[in-house]
């Protein structure tokens, strides 16, 4: 009797887990829009030509990265719907706030890679998480397709930390 009960919790438990990982995927299409378009506003108000670059290059990537969501929930059977990822909307606000706050320049410069990282720390630990719930899934493919982005989220930030440090904290400083 003990172990009909112990297969139906595991079967239990995994539907529970598949459901998170479709709750987080679908939390992660919300976040990625919202970055969207947070990025698009904000690269009018770069200065320094590498970092603006930097973010154009960044919002194709953001793209991307809607359509492999897509993709993932897809293969998953559902479906974006309307969940509104409350952490990125967070984030996002604080970023607008902080930008409101500084005029044109290198320190705004400084201020857009700040809201940026701490995007990208967000990204980068949810698809952590979304990599380790398919792996325990056994969605290899699924677990492919989200490392591929994560790899990006990484450089991303790895990216802003280095036009921070070659020109943008001069620049700031030298203002």
């Amino acid at each position: 009797m003990l172990l009909p009960t112990a297969q139906t919790n595991g079967v239990i438990m995994k539907s529970e887990v598949r459901e998170l990982l479709v709750d987080q995927m679908k939390d992660a299409y919300s976040a990625e829009k919202q970055a969207l378009r947070c990025m698009q506003r904000a690269v009018r108000k770069v200065t320094a030509p590498a970092l603006k670059e930097g973010i154009q290059a960044h919002v194709e990537q953001t793209q991307t990265h809607i359509e492999r969501v897509e993709q993932a929930l897809d293969m998953l059977g559902a479906r974006p719907g309307r969940k509104v990822c409350e952490a990125m909307r967070g984030l996002v606000e604080e970023a607008q706030h902080e930008m409101e706050e500084h005029d044109k320049g290198p320190v705004m410069d400084l201020v857009i890679v700040a809201g940026m990282q701490r995007i990208e720390h967000y990204e980068i630990a949810a698809y952590g998480v979304d990599i380790a719930l398919a792996k325990a899934l056994g969605e290899d493919a699924l677990m492919a397709l989200l490392q591929t982005t994560l790899e990006e989220e990484k450089q991303t930030d790895m990216k802003l930390t280095e036009v921070t440090q070659q020109t943008l904290m001069a620049d700031a400083m030298a203002d």
